[in-house]
């Protein structure tokens, strides 16, 4: 059984690696997270129950592992923007202090996000991060709409906590 085991569990490593980049959206982040969840299917290879479906086993692990390595990277207060714009977290001081980017610094930002109950900030991070409003719901095993509303929910707490970052193009 240990033969055929490994065997299936390397078979199954290419479809996986599709999920691992379609969690982390990025090349290198998803090697991570694949060879993680390779890992932990052969060391915990006896609590898989022989005749159910491997690959969801491995799906489960990768899934769970990601969440919890997310969570992990929350509690730490980092917050990896992978965006283009990257929504003024992640720049650097600017000369002129006048600007609304330059009100708050990062670690300020990532403080007010850190503050959110996991309900909110889990949901809000992961589309920040850019999975979709049905990947998000997929993952945490939501419907559609709770996520929808959870991710609302934390951008209005994030402006209410934050009244000066707000942009008044009446000036």
């Amino acid at each position: 059984m240990t033969f055929d085991f490994n065997q299936q569990v390397i078979e199954a490593q290419s479809s996986l690696k599709g999920f691992a980049y379609k969690f982390t959206g990025d090349e290198e982040e998803a090697k991570d997270l694949l060879q993680e969840t390779m890992y932990k299917a052969l060391s915990y290879r006896s609590k898989f129950k022989k005749g159910t479906n491997l690959k969801a086993w491995l799906y489960t692990i990768m899934k769970n592992t990601f969440i919890n390595n997310y969570r992990k990277a929350v509690r730490a207060n980092t917050i990896v923007d992978t965006t283009e714009e990257n929504f003024f977290l992640n720049q650097t001081k600017s000369a002129n202090d006048d600007h609304p980017e330059s009100m708050y610094h990062h670690g300020e930002i990532a403080d007010v996000v850190s503050e959110l109950e996991d309900t909110y900030r889990v949901p809000f991070m992961m589309y920040f991060n850019g999975f979709r409003y049905k990947e998000i719901a997929d993952e945490l095993g939501l419907p559609i709409g709770t996520v929808k509303s959870r991710i609302f929910l934390a951008r209005r707490k994030l402006m209410l906590s934050l009244p000066h970052y707000q942009y008044n193009d009446q000036d």
